[in-house]
């Protein structure tokens, strides 16, 4: 199902997109920890993990290597269900790398969050140059049959970015994998950092140019955000200089121009994050995701001659 941009906004939000292939029904991820590790922090790549990275910013408290799988849907769905009882989830499989590791092993932890009688499909994040072909020759089956989007961590289509970060990987491994999943039949997410050090405007640009060349269905992005407890922390407190941390306005105008050079097909599934205040040393901004989402919504769909609020 391709879908198409509403009346409204000049993108198609992820609601919508979760409206086309749940008609009627109401959807709700429900994010889950599986226990797995990176490359970039096991020693098989490098140690510390790509240099932004502390997974708390990101995982909620029900989230947890001590608790099964079950258990965590369990949880995810007593917290949703007191205001929609007839919700149906996606299970989101989200911290660390989720198809890095014995291929029993990832299939075990897919297969037991889809045996819960409220799970309706599941989303897969990782890295693209962790997707070995036997899982994803498994993938191409599952997702005959149930929903399934796999999303992969691009952060940048800038080779020198993916380095200074570490990453570990190309963009050519992005475009090789990505290529791989979509002719497998699976619908395939992807993830961008904007603002990370030493990107220009212009480069920045560029990830939209380049994204919509890809098979993509869905895209995530968000501000880069300077985390306690990672190296890129203690980049920015050595040498605040060496990175550009957007202003709201700044920002809002960088995703207008942003969206404007995008395929309009692809999914916008959000353009901001927020880390917790107490992990978040910058940029700290004063609105909330929903009111910077209104506040883009608005600024995509004046004309060039309207003044933007």
């Amino acid at each position: 199902m391709t879908p198409s941009t509403s009346p409204a906004l000049p993108y198609v939000d992820f609601a919508t997109f979760l409206q086309r292939h749940f008609p009627g029904q109401k959807v709700q991820k429900i994010t889950l920890t599986a226990g797995f590790s990176c490359p970039t922090r096991d020693g098989s790549m490098g140690k510390g993990g790509c240099t932004y990275c502390n997974n708390k910013s990101f995982s909620p408290n029900y989230a947890t290597k001590l608790k099964s799988i079950t258990e965590q849907i369990d949880e995810g769905i007593a917290f949703f269900r007191r205001k929609y009882p007839e919700m149906k989830y996606l299970a989101y499989f989200q911290s660390y790398t989720n198809t890095y590791g014995e291929v029993e092993d990832c299939i075990a932890k897919y297969e037991e969050a889809l045996r819960h009688e409220d799970v309706v499909g599941l989303i897969i994040g990782t890295r693209p140059d962790c997707m070995p072909q036997p899982l994803l020759d498994y993938l191409e089956q599952l997702s005959k049959h149930t929903f399934l989007l796999v999303e992969y961590g691009v952060e940048s289509t800038c080779d020198r970015s993916l380095e200074r970060i570490q990453r570990g990987h190309s963009y050519q491994t992005s475009v090789e994998t990505i290529e791989r999943t979509h002719a497998a039949g699976i619908l395939v997410g992807a993830h961008l950092i904007l603002g990370l050090p030493g990107e220009s405007r212009e480069e920045m640009l560029q990830h939209a140019d380049r994204l919509s060349q890809l098979p993509i269905t869905t895209l995530k992005i968000h501000q880069l955000q300077i985390i306690r407890g990672t190296i890129m922390a203690g980049e920015y407190q050595r040498d605040p200089s060496d990175f550009h941390l957007f202003t709201e306005e700044e920002y809002i105008d960088l995703i207008v121009d942003f969206v404007r050079r995008l395929r309009p097909d692809i999914v916008l599934e959000r353009f901001v994050s927020q880390s917790p205040p107490a992990l978040l040393l910058a940029p700290r901004w004063g609105w909330k995701n929903h009111e910077f989402t209104a506040k883009i919504r608005k600024a995509l769909t004046a004309t060039p001659q309207e003044p933007r609020e």
